[in-house]
């Protein structure tokens, strides 16, 4: 019978209109069918088909509810937000820094040195480039080898062509089971399988890696986003060798390692891994470029995919970033970053003490573990209405499995004090009960 379809068309509807609000509890499946005069078979596939179509999310015990919007059309967060305040998405922007960058960038605006600046750049740029690629890159006695180094427009770019060049298509990537979102999308552009791998306090568990045995490994050892975790060494050192005795190789996305001196898990293993960077949160956001760094034997098959991609860098990106790694430029802006972020974390541990909230203290962002009374869809609609913009872990989760009851919180958007407003908003919703029309309005 269609019935059902017909009740998920209405209430759909409903939706569409607010009559049914985000985060809003339907009623249970049983009162559901009281009320409709169905059967409670009936009921069921009227709320599987909302499920179904993305409008709302439920789980055994908690009830269900109005998605907090619609499905996203990709699983990636990549567009600001319209909310007043965006702690959704990280853009580090510091006061001082647009000035800092264009004075280093004036002399690049004579006519003879942007002429030389706005021709194609390759793959593999210049020498010059690369040299400051790796003195950038540096860090904690591991430096890459700048014969290696490649360019990419960008930071999802150079992910992008590591994991085309890895991993066959209908092949498997294994990722940690809550992941960058945007990896999300590139698997379901590659036609990429993702393996959820098991991660616990340390990060990645090596023996996920050795059950799943999957093509490659997309992992995020420092300030892993979203859980701000950070792995420490004898677990990288675990990890290089059960990638070592599988023939694994490895995608190691460090593009918030600058916030933290850590030796990369490319330090470990580096006939395995191939390290993916970029500009987009060290400097600008509107100027970006990324950086691949594969071993040897991988560097061909990364560099094709960059240039079959059409994901080269564009040259006054790559002539800009040569120049404000050698006068110093980036290095200021990133010590300063590092400060930025510190100061932040402390602003959260301040705002929100005593909720069980986890992050490293030079991380952007943080995890947060809702109140057993909230769910995280229903938590992130309510501080939606209240114009603070929050992901929920849905977001970041990989396959089918039940996402932790938690949101991440991005620090770096708003100025200081609008972010510990903002967390004097969100402390205060979160002992309040979802139940109240007023946490919720």
């Amino acid at each position: 019978m269609d019935d059902y379809r017909a009740l998920a068309d209405a209430m759909a509807a409903d939706i569409a209109a607010g009559r049914l609000r985000p985060g809003q509890r339907l009623p249970p499946q049983r009162r559901f069918a009281r009320d409709r005069r169905i059967a409670a078979s009936t009921a069921a596939r009227v709320y599987t088909e909302l499920r179904r179509r993305g409008l709302v999310v439920g789980e055994v015990g908690r009830g269900t509810y109005v998605r907090a919007g619609q499905a996203p059309g990709e699983p990636a967060l990549v567009e600001p937000g319209q909310a007043r305040v965006d702690l959704e998405l990280n853009f580090p922007v510091l006061p001082q820094q647009p000035d800092l960058l264009a004075r280093s960038l004036a002399p690049l605006l004579r006519p003879g040195a942007f002429a030389e600046a706005t021709r194609p750049a390759g793959t593999a740029g210049t020498p010059r480039a690369r040299a400051a690629a790796a003195a950038l890159l540096t860090r904690s006695g591991w430096a890459p080898d700048e014969r290696r180094i490649l360019f990419a427009g960008n930071g999802k770019q150079a992910i992008a062509a590591a994991v085309a060049a890895l991993v066959p298509t209908g092949g498997r990537l294994g990722v940690e089971a809550l992941t960058y979102p945007v990896v999300k999308g590139v698997a379901a552009r590659l036609g990429v399988t993702l393996v959820p791998l098991v991660t616990d306090g340390e990060g990645l568990v090596p023996e996920a890696v050795r059950a799943a045995r999957p093509h490659a490994v997309y992992v995020q050892p420092t300030l892993h986003n979203p859980l701000g975790s950070t792995m420490p060494g004898p677990r990288r050192e675990e990890l290089a060798a059960v990638l070592r005795s599988l023939d694994i190789p490895a995608v190691e996305d460090t593009i918030y390692a600058f916030l933290r001196d850590e030796p990369p898990l490319a330090a470990y293993a580096p006939e395995r891994t191939v390290l993916v960077d970029s500009l987009s949160k060290r400097l600008a956001p509107g100027l970006t470029l990324g950086f691949a760094v594969p071993p040897a034997a991988l560097a061909g098959r990364v560099a094709s995919a960059v240039r079959s991609g059409t994901w080269t860098a564009q040259g006054f990106a790559l002539e800009a970033a040569t120049h404000w790694i050698e006068d110093g430029t980036a290095v200021a802006v990133q010590d300063a970053k590092r400060d930025d972020a510190a100061h932040r974390q402390r602003i959260v541990q301040a705002r929100l003490a005593g909720l069980a909230v986890h992050g490293d203290p030079a991380a952007y962002h943080c995890w947060w573990e809702l109140p057993e009374h909230w769910r995280a869809e229903t938590f992130v609609a309510a501080a939606a209405r209240r114009g603070i913009a929050v992901s929920p872990a849905g977001a970041f989760a990989v396959g089918a499995g039940h996402a932790p009851n938690a949101v991440r919180l991005a620090l770096a958007s708003p100025p200081p004090a609008t972010l510990s407003g903002a967390l004097d908003v969100l402390a205060a919703l979160a002992t309040a009960s979802p139940d109240d029309e007023d946490a919720l309005t």
